[in-house]
């Protein structure tokens, strides 16, 4: 569970990171970095004394920030509406009946702009060697462990349970450990 907490707490950084690059336009702040892994940090360990497993950021909303621009507290106000949706079932049904292909190609415009933040929050600093092999393999493991999920069919269930299911576990881990263990680069 640990590993799942240090993996939050990456993807938050990571989020908090690209909705101030797309929805502002600059890089966010020591103080609004650790102030968002301490928010999560404290919703997760909340969550564990109802033994529920970390709270994770989403990530789709870094890609309706960078697509709207709209970084702006009462915007969250259209979460009353979701709410309402699952707590009127006639509300929930109405939103349900949208084709599917308007959906589909929302997602499709929502995940490939999260992908270009990403992309632009690497890039925003010259690829030095030593960050180019950390993103690429991290990269390539993840998408491998991902796409290729009988890879753990014969490790151990705690293996399998930990990085199994998606590639962002185990990208995550290697990015972290290739951080520490590949020499720094000189200024």
């Amino acid at each position: 569970v640990l590993i799942m907490f240090v993996v939050t707490a990456v993807e938050t950084i990571g989020d908090i990171s690209g909705v101030i690059e797309g929805g502002m336009g600059r890089e966010a702040t020591d103080t609004e970095l650790s102030g968002g892994v301490m928010c999560d940090g404290a919703g997760s360990a909340l969550a564990a004394v109802f033994g529920v497993l970390p709270n994770t950021s989403f990530s789709q909303n870094v890609g309706l920030v960078t697509m709207t621009k709209v970084v702006n507290r009462t915007a969250l106000a259209s979460a009353v509406f979701l709410i309402l949706c699952g707590l009127i079932p006639k509300l929930g049904a109405l939103v349900s009946i949208m084709p599917q292909a308007v959906l589909g190609g929302a997602a499709v415009m929502m995940f490939s702009s999260i992908i270009v933040s990403g992309i632009q929050l690497i890039t925003s600093e010259s690829l030095t060697p030593r960050r180019l092999s950390i993103v690429s393999v991290a990269l390539g493991v993840g998408y491998g462990m991902g796409a290729n999920t009988a890879i753990l069919t014969n490790m151990p269930q705690l293996v399998q349970l930990v990085f199994g299911g998606s590639g962002i576990v185990p990208a995550a881990i290697v990015a972290i450990v290739l951080n520490v263990v590949l020499p720094k680069d000189e200024k």
